[in-house]
């Protein structure tokens, strides 16, 4: 295959970094055509009751006039269901540990009947994705291994996600109390948002320092009423992206990530970029995205002694701070930008398809 011509379905929260990821493919001479998936594909469980009932033909339309070459999505739904109908090769970019956050969602906010009955459907739909795709693309290396343990006849690629350096820059404009930790992450998989749960001795023990959280989702609440209590912790909700990310990056003095399951945090490669240094817990896929003791340190889960002590040396060590912010930007810029990303994918799918 010399080229292809690409479709890719995503979700709302992903369609800036699909276009950017577009554009660089274009680049490269791959024709691509970014849609929002549920507006031309839906239907039970979706929250949107007046979906259920949807006609198809405005898939197929898309499908004739634009006749894609692949297809590629990045989340288990109708819109790739709707695919594996056709002889179009597609391609999942799986971008979090799918099981588990189904088994974790049947555990917390999924347990009444109703509930069980919309993530039993997505459970089903999201397999039936992955059974029927040409390639699955883990986010990471970690999460291919997870992969090709379930599918050991699948074609599978790690595809890391891109980001453009050159977004994020120098933004002044935000005024938060120093010293100060920035988290940036949110509160949709209670896996994730839980790690946050040692927070309580960290606040206790640097009463001078401000923790700053920008973040939302299902689970906030459970977070709030056990920290909200404190005065060194503010919670700034959801920030328009990108421009208030950035100027909330560009203020705070560290960056933390604490989290009990990521696969890759894109927080993670933006913070580094705006050359902060980072404290993240060690799990998933997230040592693939930062160079351990170079451009921040990794933290094994539930270790608040550690969150203490790390985070006292680099608040008491604006060197440290700026050599690894420095080397943070280089490593991301090096490993994380579109342009290799693109490269490497276009590669990858003319080998494998």
């Amino acid at each position: 295959m010399e080229s292809f011509r690409l479709l890719m379905g995503g979700s709302p929260s992903k369609m800036f970094h699909l276009k950017e990821f577009s554009k660089k493919l274009e680049d490269l001479g791959i024709e691509c055509k970014v849609v929002l998936d549920v507006d031309y594909c839906d239907g039970f469980p979706s929250r949107r009751i007046s979906k259920w009932i949807f006609k198809k033909n405005k898939l197929s339309n898309l499908i004739s006039e634009y006749k894609p070459d692949l297809v590629l999505v990045d989340r288990q739904r109708h819109f790739g269901l709707e695919i594996t109908k056709t002889r179009i090769p597609l391609l999942v970019h799986l971008r979090g540990d799918f099981w588990k956050e189904v088994e974790m969602a049947k555990k917390t906010i999924y347990k009444s009947i109703p509930k069980k009955i919309v993530i039993n459907e997505w459970e089903k739909i999201g397999e039936k994705c992955f059974q029927e795709s040409t390639i699955i693309l883990p986010i990471c290396n970690y999460l291919s291994n997870v992969v090709k343990n379930r599918y050991q006849n699948k074609k599978i690629q790690t595809m890391y996600q891109g980001i453009n350096p050159e977004n994020w820059f120098e933004a002044k404009g935000m005024k938060l109390k120093h010293p100060c930790v920035g988290i940036l992450q949110g509160a949709t998989i209670w896996g994730k948002t839980k790690e946050m749960l040692i927070l309580p001795k960290i606040l206790e023990s640097n009463p001078e320092i401000t923790f700053y959280w920008v973040g939302d989702g299902p689970y906030r609440d459970k977070i709030l009423s056990i920290l909200n209590k404190y005065e060194n912790f503010v919670w700034l909700g959801s920030m328009n992206y990108p421009d208030k990310v950035r100027e909330f990056l560009d203020e705070i003095d560290v960056y933390g990530l604490i989290s009990g399951l990521d696969m890759s945090p894109l927080t993670l490669q933006e913070a580094q970029l705006m050359k902060k240094p980072i404290l993240a817990t060690n799990v998933g896929g997230i040592p693939e995205l930062m160079k351990d003791k170079e451009t921040g340190f990794l933290i094994e889960k539930g270790d608040h002694k550690e969150w203490i002590n790390k985070i006292s040396l680099l608040l008491n060590d604006e060197n440290t701070r700026r050599q690894m912010g420095f080397a943070g930007r280089k490593f991301v810029e090096e490993n994380f930008s579109w342009n290799i990303i693109a490269k490497k994918f276009v590669n990858d799918i003319k080998k494998m398809i």
